[in-house]
């Protein structure tokens, strides 16, 4: 008989790519993470994981119990949904990892409505970037994420996830003031091919976004300044130091006595937000209603 926390390790193993990794993420020693794994070989008889220098990869044996592993472990967070509902009282904590924009447009608000309509679930908020939140709710240090695309992210089809869309919004141009093309309505990228250009930090997922709409524009940018924060953003190009891509949602409320905001042309850099929590886990009473206070407080975003 296959033990299913071993499963777990198992996926983590897969998930992280090396024995340290993995432990860290559930909290174990790289040690018993391998006794673990060495007793799961036993118990299938076979060789799940080949171990090298650099890491640790599945073999064939390996890869199909993974593909097993994903439909165990979402049938036993459906179980625990199912117990949850029928034990009735809703009330417990909900842990909520999200980005910055995320949670002052659609995590603060959902809070404040649960608040008032479920007060037996208490929203605790994590403060994770855009490519940092998935891997927490994996992990199982967070219940939900508030997430954005990007490149590397898990696919829509993801069997260890489940999704539910929260909104769309696209990337402005952020110009200094006096700025030559302040007088256009829109802003052709390609113009900007010979400024110097402020953005995020690679790794984070508005870095990518932006580098491939530039990238489609013809032309990389000059990045010469980088901040994860989107104030001391528009605050270098009200200095003159430069231009920018910054998402619409996170411009809202920021002084911009000093720079100018004008929308793309053509097909713009889009930043997609969704919800997620782990496949199986979509029903439990304590996360149903969570997802559906996030997409509530997003509806109406992708269209502002």
């Amino acid at each position: 008989m296959i033990d299913p926390r071993r499963l777990r390790i198992l996926r983590a193993v897969a998930d992280h790519r090396t024995v340290t990794a993995a432990a860290a993420a559930l909290y174990l020693t790289p040690s018993a993470v391998s006794q673990q794994l060495n007793a799961l070989e036993q118990e299938t008889g076979h060789l799940l994981l080949i171990r090298s220098g650099k890491g640790v990869r599945l073999t064939a044996a390996g890869e199909i119990l993974l593909a097993h592993t994903h439909e165990v472990l979402a049938q036993l967070e459906r179980a625990e949904a199912e117990l949850a509902d029928y034990a009735g009282g809703v009330a417990g904590e909900v842990t909520v990892a999200a980005f910055a924009t995320g949670i002052a447009e659609v995590v603060a608000p959902a809070t404040a409505a649960l608040a008032k309509d479920c007060p037996g679930i208490r929203v605790r908020v994590r403060d994770a970037e855009g490519d940092e939140s998935l891997p927490l709710v994996l992990d199982g240090e967070a219940d939900l994420a508030v997430a954005v695309e990007y490149r590397g992210a898990p696919a829509e089809d993801d069997r260890r996830l489940a999704r539910v869309p929260l909104y769309a919004e696209p990337f402005d141009a952020v110009l200094p003031l006096g700025h030559r093309l302040c007088g256009r309505e829109r802003i052709e990228l390609a113009d900007l091919a010979d400024d110097d250009w402020i953005g995020q930090y690679p790794g984070n997922p508005c870095h990518d976004m932006v580098l491939f709409a530039c990238e489609l524009a013809g032309f990389q940018p000059r990045l010469l300044h980088t901040s994860d924060d989107f104030r001391a953003v528009v605050a270098l190009a009200a200095a003159g130091a430069g231009v920018a891509l910054v998402p619409r949602s996170a411009l809202r409320g920021m002084e911009l006595r000093d720079a100018v905001v004008r929308p793309v042309a053509g097909t713009a850099a889009t930043r997609r937000v969704f919800a997620a929590v782990r496949r199986g886990a979509e029903p439990h009473p304590l996360f149903r209603p969570v997802l559906d206070a996030l997409a509530q407080a997003a509806s109406g975003l992708s269209a502002d």
